[in-house]
């Protein structure tokens, strides 16, 4: 059986997978899904937030897994299972992708959404910088029409009413990747066709620029945890038969 960590993205917690996890754990598998330091119940000054914390702490969860693991980045996510996965190769077995941002060397989650594959302005959702530029938040009718556009609307409600301030730190700091690290690790990647916050073309872009082993998809919007658990689960779960 393999052992799946999965990591939220911005503004969400752990309790954005509660949809997939038991779909895993009753085929066998382990699964750890983590508040990320200051997320969720995990208390941490916006300003202290970075992404060597966040890798950090992936690592260290990482190391108490039974194994090597299967490392879900949902969205931002993507940034911390990649410095994570340069950090401690020797414990991820695949590193999948769920619609997240794929990094190259010495490029933020900024970089990667204000580049190539990404819509103009008009298309894009607007973000509020907290006064002291520590963190931002969005406001819930923008959240769920750009992040949620696709789930249905029980769960789109509660996902809204339980997001968060976001701290600007891990969006800001550029990935330190190398081949002999970070490039040992099989890639894989989740497209979401119907995503307005990593479109589709931004997905494809950084695939391009960083080949994965595998590519899925689905048909659906930014948070396919809530909006297709049943599809999100089966790719999964596909992937751990290959690499658990």
């Amino acid at each position: 059986m393999a052992n799946f960590v999965l990591i939220h993205g911005a503004m969400h917690a752990s309790w954005c997978w509660e949809r997939v996890v038991p779909l895993l754990t009753r085929h066998g598998h382990h699964v750890a899904a983590p508040d990320l330091p200051g997320m969720g119940d995990a208390s941490l000054p916006p300003a202290a937030v970075t992404l060597e914390a966040w890798s950090r702490f992936t690592v260290d969860l990482l190391h108490r897994q039974p194994g090597k693991s299967i490392l879900v980045g949902h969205s931002l996510g993507g940034m911390v299972i990649s410095q994570a996965a340069e950090a401690a190769p020797r414990d991820i077995a695949a590193l999948v992708y769920l619609t997240a941002l794929l990094p190259g060397n010495g490029l933020s989650a900024f970089d990667l959404t204000r580049g190539d594959g990404v819509p103009d302005q008009r298309d894009r959702i607007t973000l509020h910088p907290s006064q002291d530029g520590a963190y931002i938040t969005a406001k819930p009718e923008d959240a769920r029409a750009f992040l949620y556009s696709e789930t249905p609307p029980e769960w789109a409600d509660l996902a809204v009413s339980r997001m968060q301030p976001q701290p600007l730190g891990p969006l800001r700091t550029p990935a330190a990747l190398s081949d002999a690290n970070f490039g040992s690790v099989p890639r894989i990647y989740i497209e979401c066709w119907r995503d307005r916050i990593i479109p589709l073309t931004l997905q494809r872009s950084m695939q391009a620029a960083s080949p994965c082993r595998a590519v899925y998809a689905i048909d659906t919007d930014h948070s396919p945890f809530y909006a297709t658990p049943e599809v999100t689960a089966m790719h999964l779960l596909d992937i751990a038969a290959q690499f658990g």
